[in-house]
C-alpha cells in the first residue's frame, strides 16, 4: 500500500510540475564539442566550426533572456570563481570573442539561445528544448584573439598559453548559475588546407581573424594580454573611424531605470559595424558585444540587478575598434520589488538562491503535493474500513 502511495505522489508531483511550466530536475548542464572531423579540438592555422550540444540546462518557460553560447577563456577553469553568479567578471574572470546576438548578423563566434516562449526567441539561432538541450554550430577563427578592456584598450588573448573553450551564461545580464559551464577545447591540427567556406590562415596572431574584438575586458594576470593593438589593427580602427556620423551620445530612457528591470538606452557616434560593449559602473552589469548601425548607433536593453543601489549611476559605452567611449550619469528608481520583466528568471548570486519567482512554484507545487496527498490518505482509509468490516450473515 506505501508502494502504491509513493507512486501515486510521484506521477501527481510530476504532473504538478507540468502543470505549472516547470521542468522537472535534470543533470548538472553540460556541453559536447565536436568538429566536422569528428574531434573536439580546433584548428591552429584555420578557422574551425565547432557543433555544441547542450544537455540538462535549466529552462525557465517565457522567461527573459536565455543562454549565451561563447569561446573563450576563464582564469579558474577546473574551479568555479569566474561565473558572474560567483562575483565573476568579465575581463578579470573570463573574457570571449565577440560577436552579435541576433542570428542574422552573427559572424558565428556567439550564439544567443533562448527560452522557449521568450519575447527575444526571434533573435536566437536556437531555444532550448523542454528537457533543457540545445545545438548551435560555434566558429573558432583561431587561437588568438583580441578584447577590449573597461578602459577601452585592447588586448591579446592567446589560447595557445592559456586554457581556452566554450563558454555558457545567463544571457541578457540574467545571472543562473545553473546554465554556467566551462567546456575546455584544445588546438591542435585539424586541417591540411583551409576547409571549404573558411577564411585564409591566419597568419601572425595579431592581424589573424581570430583578432576581432571582444568585449571581454582581459585584466587578469593570467592571460597576460598586450595593452594595445598591432598596428594593422590601428589602421583598420581609423579607416572605420572616419565613417562615423551622428550626433556623439549616449541617451538613457529614464522612465525605465528602475532596480531590477530592464532599462533601455542608445548610443551614437561610433564606427559603423564595429563591436560595442556597454559596462553600468564598471561592474554591476555589462551588455555585448553590439554591432554598430551604418550610421554609429547603437541600442540595447541592460537589466539592471535588484540589488542595485538607489541612486546615481552611469553608464559606459565603448566601441572596440575605435576606442571611442561615450557616458551618460542618470538616477535609478526603487521601484517594484517584484517587477514583471524578471519574473520566472533565476537571478541568483551564490547559486543556492532561486527567485521570487520559483519559490513561488516551489510553494505552489507543495500545496499540490500536500493536498494530493491527504486525498490519497483519505481514500485509502475507506478501503481499509471496507476491508475490515465483518461479514453479515442471515
Amino acid at each position: 500500500m506505501r508502494r502504491t502511495l509513493g507512486r501515486r505522489t510521484t506521477v501527481l508531483v510530476t504532473l504538478g510540475l507540468l502543470a505549472l511550466g516547470v521542468a522537472p530536475a535534470h543533470a548538472d548542464s553540460r556541453v559536447e564539442v565536436t568538429n566536422d572531423r569528428g574531434t573536439s579540438s580546433a584548428d591552429l592555422t584555420y578557422q574551425t566550426r565547432l557543433t555544441i550540444d547542450g544537455r540538462g540546462f535549466q529552462v525557465v518557460r517565457g522567461g527573459f533572456g536565455g543562454v549565451y553560447v561563447l569561446f573563450g577563456w576563464v582564469d579558474d577553469p577546473t574551479g568555479s570563481s569566474w561565473k558572474p553568479s560567483r562575483g565573476g567578471l568579465t575581463g578579470r574572470d573570463y573574457q570571449y570573442i565577440p560577436d552579435a546576438e541576433t542570428t542574422a548578423d552573427s559572424k558565428g563566434y556567439l550564439r544567443f539561445v533562448a527560452f522557449p516562449g521568450s519575447s527575444t526567441a526571434g533573435e536566437a539561432a536556437a531555444v532550448l528544448s523542454g528537457s533543457g538541450g540545445f545545438r548551435v554550430e560555434l566558429t573558432v577563427p583561431g587561437p588568438v584573439f583580441q578584447s577590449v578592456d573597461r578602459d577601452g584598450k585592447v588586448a591579446e588573448v592567446d589560447c595557445r598559453t592559456v586554457t581556452c573553450g566554450v563558454i555558457t551564461v545567463g544571457a541578457h545580464g540574467v545571472k543562473n548559475a545553473r546554465n554556467e559551464t566551462f567546456t575546455p577545447v584544445a588546438f591542435d591540427r585539424v586541417y591540411d588546407a583551409a576547409p571549404a567556406g573558411t577564411t585564409a590562415p591566419t597568419g601572425s596572431p595579431s592581424t589573424a581573424p581570430s583578432a576581432a574584438p571582444s568585449a571581454a575586458p582581459t585584466t587578469s594576470p593570467t592571460a597576460q594580454p598586450t595593452a594595445a593593438a598591432s598596428s594593422g589593427t590601428t589602421s583598420g580602427a581609423s579607416q572605420a573611424g572616419a565613417g562615423r556620423v551622428g550626433a556623439a551620445g549616449v541617451t538613457v530612457d529614464r522612465t525605465t531605470a528602475v532596480r531590477g528591470h530592464a532599462m533601455t538606452f542608445s548610443a551614437r557616434g561610433f564606427s559603423p559595424g564595429e563591436q560595442v560593449v556597454a559596462v553600468l559602473d564598471a561592474e554591476a552589469v555589462a551588455l555585448g558585444p553590439m554591432a554598430a548601425g551604418t550610421s554609429g548607433e547603437v541600442a540595447g536593453v541592460l537589466q539592471l540587478p535588484l540589488d542595485l543601489e538607489v541612486g546615481t549611476h552611469e553608464l559606459r559605452v565603448t566601441g572596440a575598434a575605435s576606442g571611442t567611449t561615450r557616458t551618460e550619469r542618470f538616477p535609478v528608481a526603487a521601484g517594484d520589488p517584484t517587477p514583471a520583466s524578471t519574473a520566472g528568471a533565476s537571478t541568483s548570486t551564490d547559486g543556492s538562491s532561486p527567485s521570487g519567482a520559483l519559490v513561488f512554484l516551489a510553494v505552489a507545487v507543495g500545496v499540490f503535493v500536500l493536498a494530493a496527498l491527504a486525498f490519497l490518505r483519505t481514500r485509502l482509509r475507506g478501503r481499509s474500513r471496507r476491508t475490515a468490516a465483518p461479514a453479515v450473515t442471515t
